[in-house]
């Protein structure tokens, strides 16, 4: 399980909104890496999807700030498991 910490992201070297891949990037994307990918990690909507579900389970449009997203997205999934 990736840890909460202060420092930068182990995910951004294959972060789409870190390395500015994702369409419709905010005006506020700098600071948004500036508080999440080399700050708060574990408050990164992408990080807790990678950290709950893996790389592979994270929308190519979710965005940091979109932490209840991220929940929606982890509950479902749990949601989902449990009715196999």
């Amino acid at each position: 399980m990736l840890e909460a910490t202060m420092t930068q992201c182990e995910c951004i070297p294959g972060c789409a909104f870190f390395n500015d891949k994702m369409a419709g990037m905010p005006v506020m994307a700098d600071q948004m890496k500036h508080r999440y990918c080399t700050g708060e990690n574990d408050k990164c909507a992408r990080h807790m999807v990678v950290a709950k579900l893996g790389r592979a389970a994270v929308p190519s449009d979710l965005f940091p700030n979109q932490s209840d997203r991220a929940l929606g997205l982890i509950a479902a999934s749990h949601k989902e498991g449990a009715m196999r």
